[in-house]
């Protein structure tokens, strides 16, 4: 049960810091393994389903997500490049819906901020933000002219120290460094949901010092913790990009923790409860950037938050395609967080409504990266 998941996240994040521990190396050694099997299953399902397709996604116009740092320099500098026009360009949300947007990057921003409440802990949580960075992506390239495609961030190669990432590694080819470290802070109360936590402090806590995005303006929230933004968050609040890089939340994302939510749950709910809970590791990526990556709503206002969920859909991507007949149209749950207020149940027909950023989509049209308004891999 999620309520199970978030006493125990109650637990965890209540507490100091705890350091990544001391893992059996083969433990994890072995679960790479798996995932390296898993996602030459995954490669092999796709190639074989689009064989014999002649129009729509076939094998010779799909497009592939490729891990951050496999990325060239100049691949991982164009992505850069494009993020930064995007916030140049001016806000498509009305003054009166998000009075505090200033640019078309802070509509994603804003739009998340709105539909936060329906989209986490729903059965919208995963559909909903497939087309939401699916958008993202799209903006990039047609308003900005990207040539590639949307990169994740994998969590497994840097769960014993994210600063090591090379998401995070402060260099002209990263999405930013660490937040400049502030000593002898207080933990961090976040409220979302009805639910209340302390965030320990860890590595960092100021504003990130080294890269590209060293001078971005974060002009929403925050929400879930203080000093909260106006407007409830909408409002105009410009700050530096915080991030407070934690191992003690990256060690919620070793390859035992991906291994683990793909091979033991068996149906959509499982699937969400484990991956979505506070203690899982969707959770981890947020809680180990820290800043604001830790506000549930506001968090888009870090870049870096696209490459997260872009891995967020690669591993729902991989669990789905190890038996897609059975799991690509599963649904389950309401349209709000933990039902409350009470709404209605989910269902292939449900339309997922995006604001701004596009008219709604049915969940049928969001269930496969293969079909739909989709035709991409993770590779």
């Amino acid at each position: 049960m999620k309520v199970a998941s978030l006493a125990l996240c109650l637990l965890y994040t209540a507490g100091s810091l705890v350091q990544a521990a001391p893992t059996h190396n083969n433990t994890e050694a072995e679960a790479t393994k798996q995932l390296n099997k898993w996602q030459k299953q995954y490669d092999q399902y796709i190639k074989a389903s689009l064989k014999t397709r002649q129009t729509g996604c076939t094998n010779d116009n799909i497009v592939k997500r490729a891990e951050w740092g496999s990325l060239s320099a100049g691949e991982r500098k164009n992505y850069i490049k494009a993020v930064q026009c995007l916030t140049t360009k001016p806000a498509k949300i009305s003054k009166s819906e998000a009075p505090g947007a200033r640019s078309r990057f802070d509509d994603w921003d804003a739009v998340h901020i709105k539909l936060t409440n329906n989209v986490h802990f729903s059965g919208l949580f995963l559909h909903f933000h497939r087309y939401f960075l699916w958008l993202y992506e799209k903006a990039l390239q047609d308003e900005c002219g990207y040539k590639g495609t949307q990169p994740y961030w994998d969590w497994t190669l840097s769960w014993q120290d994210p600063s090591k990432s090379t998401v995070f590694d402060g260099s002209d080819t990263s999405m930013g460094s660490n937040g400049k470290y502030i000593p002898n802070r207080n933990g961090t109360a976040i409220s979302a949901f009805g639910l209340h936590a302390v965030i320990p402090p860890a590595t960092g806590g100021g504003c990130v010092y080294s890269g590209p995005f060293q001078n971005h303006s974060v002009n929403l929230g925050p929400v879930a913790y203080a000093p909260y933004g106006p407007d409830g968050g909408l409002g105009y609040y410009p700050r530096c990009l915080a991030r407070d890089l934690a191992p003690g939340f990256s060690n919620q994302t070793k390859p035992s923790d991906v291994v683990h939510v793909i091979r033991d749950t068996d149906d959509l709910y499982t699937f969400d409860d484990v991956f979505e809970g506070l203690t899982g590791v969707h959770a981890g990526g947020h809680f180990q950037m820290g800043g604001t990556g830790i506000d549930a709503f506001a968090s888009p206002g870090d870049p870096a938050f696209y490459l997260h969920h872009a891995q967020v859909d690669r591993v729902w991507t991989l669990w789905q395609d190890l038996k897609p007949e059975e799991r690509r149209n599963q649904v389950f749950g309401t349209s709000t967080a933990f039902n409350n207020p009470p709404s209605a149940n989910i269902t292939l027909d449900t339309e997922v409504d995006f604001d701004v950023l596009a008219p709604k989509k049915k969940i049928s049209d969001l269930v496969s990266t293969v079909d739909g308004p989709f035709c991409y891999q993770y590779v």
